[in-house]
């Protein structure tokens, strides 16, 4: 019975930790990448950054064509996730789409989402436990 208790008070604490950063009083935390030339030479180390109120993390792809040439990450309003947005990057205009999500770090390059985390950690304790 001390077992499942347990579990269940873990769950309920892995569902918090990732869903819900409102929770632990703090704004959400986001990669942020200014606006690159995808596959060049350069690499770029992303950098942690913490978004204002009311704004969710992004992942920006600008196209030229049928060709992905430009990335971007980091924290946009949420009424700005869903609109395109024409970008001149060296006198060629792309044209950027951005998806946007709203939990710790969901901006990588996983695309993990909360969910998929904590069902793999449930398992993963149900393995160890023998539940």
């Amino acid at each position: 019975m001390a077992r499942l208790n347990l579990l269940q008070l873990l769950q309920v604490a892995v569902l918090c930790f990732l869903c819900l950063p409102v929770l632990r009083c703090e704004n959400l935390l986001c990669y942020f990448s200014p606006i690159l030339e995808k596959n060049k030479e350069k690499t770029f180390e992303l950098i942690v950054t913490e978004c204002p109120p009311k704004e969710v993390c992004f992942k920006g792809l600008g196209r030229y064509g049928n060709y992905t040439a430009l990335t971007a990450r980091g924290c946009m309003p949420e009424e700005r996730c869903s609109r395109m947005s024409n970008i001149r990057v060296r006198g060629t205009v792309h044209t950027m789409t951005y998806s946007c999500c709203d939990w710790q770090f969901c901006n990588s390059c996983s695309a993990l989402k909360p969910f998929c985390i904590a069902v793999i950690l449930v398992a993963v304790v149900v393995m160890v436990y023998g539940l």
